[in-house]
């Protein structure tokens, strides 16, 4: 029997009635709030690198784009241990530009030039969205849909969810819109990273297009994917049903 002081904390649809909530979409809304940080989260996480690519463009200097995007993550991360909360998101941000930071080290250290090393500073973004968007497809053709395990991160139940066929057909719509904007970037940065690195278009130029690529049409698909995650959440349609057996690969793929 489950311990009552932890179903607040599970998709369940016992946690769902104390919340005050009452389909699918909203229970899901709640826990995918918690698991992302919400608007502020997301911002935390996407600023550093909207920063990197303001001071980049305009100068061409890279140690000084890499140094602003630091200071902004860090700024946050000083405004979130003084406000006591969580400093996740933050620390992602700090995270990815580490690694940034280690690539162009490695470009610098064969010899590459300025641009070379800015290249190279977006390589691990792109290997990233890739890796995420063949686990997320992958995890949706099985019938466990990675945002089903980012809402089961912020309970005490990691796979509880998975025993309610509605909200495994819901995570899996919502896994593949999530996947969208990776996967179209992967797409769009794969080829013209490859190009410049290999010297087909000039170093500086790549850096260029991907930093459009990333900053443009990366947000306008991110828009555009949340809007449609929310509409999606937003219907209320889907009444919570008593916890069943764990739904077969058919059943969430369809749709």
């Amino acid at each position: 029997m489950a311990d009552p002081e932890s179903e607040d904390h599970s998709l369940t649809t016992a946690a769902a009635k104390r919340i005050g909530v009452d389909t699918v979409e909203a229970l899901v809304r709640h826990q995918l709030s918690a698991s992302l940080g919400g608007k502020r989260g997301m911002l935390e996480a996407a600023i550093p690198g909207v920063v990197f690519s303001a001071v980049w463009l305009p100068t061409k200097e890279l140690q000084a784009a890499l140094i602003a995007s630091l200071a902004v993550a860090a700024l946050a991360l000083v405004v979130r241990l003084a406000q006591r909360s969580s400093t996740q998101y933050v620390f992602n941000a700090i995270f990815g530009i580490g690694i940034g930071w280690v690539f162009v080290r490695w470009a610098e250290s064969s010899g590459g030039s300025e641009s070379d090393q800015a290249l190279a500073f977006f390589l691990p973004g792109i290997l990233l969205s890739l890796g995420y968007t063949v686990v997320m497809a992958t995890s949706c053709l099985v019938g466990w849909p990675v945002l089903g395990f980012m809402l089961g991160a912020a309970t005490e139940d990691p796979v509880g969810w998975h025993r309610n066929p509605q909200i495994v057909k819901l995570c899996s719509r919502l896994t593949w819109v999530m996947l969208v904007p990776g996967a179209i970037g992967v797409l769009g940065q794969g080829p013209i990273w490859l190009l410049g690195h290999y010297g087909t278009i000039d170093a500086a130029k790549a850096v260029v297009i991907i930093l459009v690529l990333r900053t443009g049409l990366g947000w306008a698909l991110r828009i555009g994917s949340w809007s449609l995650m929310i509409w999606l959440l937003a219907r209320n349609a889907t009444p919570l049903e008593a916890e069943g057996e764990p739904a077969s690969p058919q059943d969430t793929t369809d749709g």
